[in-house]
């Protein structure tokens, strides 16, 4: 396969791609006059027949998600849009926002009026301000051209959209958090239920999806549903970015239908870089279990890769070679969320930092096979028993690598230190 199907990026090619008048050229905001002559239960139909599920790693069902909200609630209703991309590796709506911010922005429109909101947000990361200050341009762009604001294009539909910029914490990733944070409190995840469509934003009926979920919409009301379901697989239909980072000879967003493979995806990149070859690769970001060589030919949709072990999450393929050691990297990772956990519970808080000491032992040659087994203690204890999926999901690149490199662990007590040449491998500083 070497066919891509580029529709959030098709226009990234042009230097103005970004502006309201090069996104009006190729047909945008044409959707959102269609969507605004339907009815909005509609509107959702038609997102529940296209098969579209959330593109921020949970893969649940859009149009599921926004038939939640109940209807005898009194209170306003709200969409917030997920923007705050902070996963390792993970690289796809920032890029998106830089890029086609307008997409998002007439996603947003779209979505509101679906679920009968006039008020939405955009809670972006706080430290990509070069892409908060694309969005607001944006916004205020179709403000002044009436796409927004009061009466849009005359249907009598009002929606105000404020872009919100986040205050640093990849907790706020986690949508209850990013709704604590919203609302000026300090961005912790909440106790469910209630669930956010019931009680999300200010107590109220709220929709969170992520960036490119919602940017999704408008090509679905523009082609159809049956359009988006013809591409990627029955159960993961449509299109989505794959993030190809690392050892890779051409990097970059790949933007191809849900079951593509990571060997077809590699042959288009150029491969692995010269003169080596894969080790190991994540397939939805670091918080995701790990793959080897043995899962190339794995389709690359929700159900084929939970089947193998992992997760797709953000599609956020991130590549290693020989030279990397696989200790070290996972290391890394955790060492990450230990810092970025908010500490409201104990599994977590407590349990990621004793695993950067153990893996601290282990890469140092300090450590013993009674190391490797704590480790494994440490994630039975994180696994299900925190308060949200952070812990998850830094258990599953510790439990994973012992799973397939137990042997490089073994490696690093038997000769007293880390066997690898850092130097020789571009994640650490080394040349390429």
């Amino acid at each position: 396969m070497t066919t891509l199907t580029p529709v959030l990026s098709k226009n990234w090619d042009r230097s103005d791609s970004f502006t309201l008048d090069a996104y009006r050229e190729t047909g945008g905001y044409g959707p959102l006059h269609t969507a605004l002559g339907m009815a909005p239960d509609a509107l959702v139909d038609l997102v529940k027949g296209s098969g579209l599920r959330g593109r921020g790693g949970a893969g649940f069902p859009t149009g599921m998600k926004w038939g939640f909200l109940p209807k005898d609630n009194p209170n306003p209703r709200y969409l917030v849009v997920n923007a705050d991309e902070s996963e390792p590796g993970t690289c796809k709506d920032i890029p998106l926002m830089l890029a086609n911010p307008h997409a998002l922005v007439e996603g947003v429109a779209i979505a509101s009026y679906a679920i009968k909101a006039n008020q939405a947000f955009i809670y972006v990361r706080g430290e990509v301000l070069h892409v908060i200050r694309r969005m607001q341009h944006a916004v205020a762009e179709a403000y002044a051209a009436g796409l927004l604001g009061r009466d849009i294009l005359g249907s009598g539909y009002d929606l105000d959209v404020v872009v919100h910029a986040g205050a640093g914490a990849y907790i706020c990733g986690e949508e209850t958090a990013l709704l604590d944070s919203l609302e000026g409190y300090r961005g912790q995840p909440r106790l469910k239920p209630p669930f956010p469509a019931v009680a999300g934003l200010y107590a109220s009926p709220t929709v969170v999806n992520n960036v490119e979920s919602i940017a999704s919409v408008p090509s679905i009301v523009e082609n159809g549903a049956d359009w988006f379901t013809a591409m990627g697989t029955e159960k993961s239909a449509g299109f989505g970015f794959f993030s190809l980072s690392g050892h890779v000879a051409k990097p970059g967003q790949y933007e191809a239908p849900l079951g593509i493979t990571l060997r077809e995806l590699l042959d288009m990149a150029g491969g692995i870089r010269a003169g080596h070859r894969l080790k190991f690769w994540t397939p939805g970001g670091s918080s995701t279990p790990i793959f080897t060589d043995e899962h190339l030919d794995t389709p690359l949709d929700f159900e084929s890769v939970g089947a193998a072990g992992s997760m797709l999450g953000t599609r956020a393929l991130q590549i290693f070679d020989e030279t990397t050691c696989v200790v070290k990297a996972v290391g890394r990772w955790i060492s990450f969320y230990a810092h970025e956990s908010c500490g409201k519970c104990t599994p977590c808080r407590e349990g990621n930092y004793w695993m950067v000491q153990v893996l601290d032992r282990l890469e140092n040659g300090e450590g013993t096979e009674a190391d490797i087994e704590k480790l494994l203690d440490i994630c039975d204890n994180l696994l299900g028993r925190s308060f949200c999926a952070l812990g998850d999901g830094a258990a599953s690149p510790v439990m994973s690598s012992i799973q397939y490199f137990r042997q490089e662990y073994v490696d690093h007590m038997e000769q007293r230190g880390c066997p690898f040449d850092h130097a020789k491998s571009t994640l650490w500083g080394g040349n390429r």
